[in-house]
C-alpha cells in the first residue's frame, strides 16, 4: 500500500487552500492501492492557515508562532495510518515543512531551498518507509 500526500490528490489541505493533482497519485487511490493522508490536518491546523517552515530544526509560522509541537503530533497520527495500512511507500508533497523529502525552505521564507526533510518524511524515514518526493510547482 503507498501513503500519498492529501494534496496531490486534489484535497484542499495545504496552506493556501490550492488544490493540487497528480494523476498517476490519483489513479493508485481510484485503484485501492494508494491512501490519502494529511499530516498538517492531523495536527489539528487550520485550512487555509498562515505559511510554516523549518528553521534551525523548530517549525514556525510565518507570524513567529512555534509549531514543531503540532507537526510532530501529525507526523505520529498519520505514522499510525501508515504502519495500520501497511504502507511501504510515501508518496509525499514537496518543500513542505511537513512532506518534503531532500529539500526544504529555508526557514526564512524568502523561497530558498536547503536539502533536508520534513518532520513527516523524517519519521516515515526512522520507521523503514521509503519517501519519494512529488513536485507539484
Amino acid at each position: 500500500m503507498k501513503l500519498i500526500s492529501a494534496c496531490l490528490i486534489g484535497i484542499s489541505c495545504r496552506y493556501d487552500c490550492k488544490t493540487l493533482e497528480n494523476q498517476q497519485m490519483m489513479e493508485l487511490v481510484k485503484n485501492g492501492l494508494g491512501i490519502p493522508v494529511c499530516p498538517e490536518q492531523l495536527a489539528g491546523l487550520s485550512t487555509p492557515r498562515v505559511p510554516a517552515e523549518i528553521l534551525n530544526g523548530k517549525v514556525v509560522d510565518k507570524n513567529g508562532l512555534r509549531l514543531t509541537e503540532k507537526f510532530v503530533h501529525g507526523a505520529q497520527e498519520a505514522l499510525k495510518i501508515a504502519i495500520l495500512s501497511k504502507c511501504d511507500q510515501a508518496y509525499l508533497k514537496s518543500k513542505s515543512p511537513m512532506c518534503g523529502c531532500g529539500q526544504i525552505y529555508d526557514g526564512t521564507f524568502s523561497k530558498k531551498l536547503i536539502e533536508g526533510d520534513g518532520i513527516f518524511t523524517q519519521l516515515l524515514k526512522k520507521n523503514g518507509i521509503n519517501v519519494q518526493d512529488i513536485s507539484s510547482d
